[in-house]
């Protein structure tokens, strides 16, 4: 098997042994400390129950990490080009049996897809329903988040958790907001645990220039209102640049913030995501991202090195794993969760 660094190639040196100088890993909360910092809020104890539910659910129970697996794409995407390249995931158990053969600490997917199973696998691992989706059908293309089921149908069939995605900059985001900070209230009063896909989403954000999608300053503003709504987890993805203030001209900034809390460096981006998560108090969850075939693990593993030393509770990635043969995806989560089990990658 290779090592880590292997699959980090040129990038080990850099990613391994980084040290961030802006937002130091003294300024952060670590994870594995959520029961702490949960306890002294709000949350019900149910709430509670439930977290606990997922951090003590797998491979990676009680280290404070999550690895989950994402199955929304059939909707996302539209199910034949999330599902040609392995048909048999059109049928939502075997998406149930992946997180399960993997030994995921929960299972994220639609209302529908977890439904259709609940009294067979609800018990056996944590489920996270999402509650809204992107629908594909209208033509011309509209991007908008649209809730597919409740709350309460989430709590019948005994979801740890629900999900939602919200799509900051667009312009439906207002109502996404009020329609999902609604959710969460009553989700919350029902025991239920809250994780916010906080995905940024407007045309204006793409430039001939640069993709600003994934700005480090656009997703971390997103995480902070997602936090704010009372979202337990945070799921964003992986921030590969900055400056979209800046550069988009719009928005409340200044040249000296970018100065005092971040760098270029992947792991100083992704630690500036992190400290938009109330300092590390709420868990940041990057995405694994699209699947580019023989490169997928290391891509994966990098993606899980830069969240974890950057202060990040884990990954959540689904495309890469179930767009291969079933037990090479097994086998390609469990070679991310080595990440999280690996004791000498530390908090940067």
């Amino acid at each position: 098997m290779l090592t880590i660094s292997n699959y980090l190639g040129d990038d080990a040196a850099s990613l391994l042994e980084h040290i961030c100088g802006k937002i130091t890993a003294q300024d952060i909360v670590h994870p594995g400390n959520w029961q702490q910092i949960f306890i002294e809020s709000n949350r019900p104890a149910p709430v509670l129950n439930s977290l606990a539910r997922i951090y003590g659910h797998g491979r990676l129970a009680n280290t404070g990490y999550v690895s989950i697996l994402p199955v929304d794409q059939g909707i996302e995407h539209t199910a034949a080009y999330s599902f040609y390249k392995n048909p048999i995931y059109f049928d939502p158990e075997n998406i149930v049996r992946l997180a399960i053969e993997a030994e995921c600490n929960a299972v994220a997917s639609t209302i529908g897809a977890l439904a259709l199973h609940a009294r067979k696998y609800a018990h056996k691992i944590p489920y996270i329903v999402k509650l809204n989706h992107n629908e594909l059908l209208t033509y011309p293309t509209k991007y908008d988040q649209v809730l597919f089921g409740s709350v309460r149908e989430a709590w019948n069939m005994g979801a740890a958790a629900v999900g939602a995605t919200i799509y900051f900059g667009s312009e439906q985001s207002d109502r996404q907001l009020e329609e999902i900070a609604a959710a969460f209230e009553e989700a919350h009063a029902l025991g239920m645990a809250t994780i916010l896909w906080c995905y940024t989403r407007n045309a204006a954000f793409k430039t001939p220039e640069r993709d600003y999608h994934t700005a480090a300053d656009l997703t971390g503003q997103a995480n902070h209102i997602g936090v704010t709504i009372q979202a337990d987890i945070i799921k964003q993805k992986l921030p590969d640049t900055n400056f979209g203030f800046r550069d988009l001209k719009f928005g409340v900034f200044n040249d000296a913030m970018y100065e005092a809390l971040t760098t270029a460096h992947p792991i100083d981006l992704c630690r500036f995501q992190v400290a938009n998560c109330y300092m590390g108090k709420i868990g940041l969850i990057n995405s694994g991202g699209g699947s580019a075939g023989e490169s997928d693990i290391a891509e994966a593993i990098k993606t899980a090195v830069i969240n974890k030393r950057a202060g990040g509770t884990g990954l959540i990635m689904g495309r890469k794993a179930f767009q291969r043969p079933f037990a090479e995806g097994v086998e390609l989560i469990r070679n991310v969760q080595e990440v999280y089990l690996d004791k000498s990658i530390t908090i940067a």
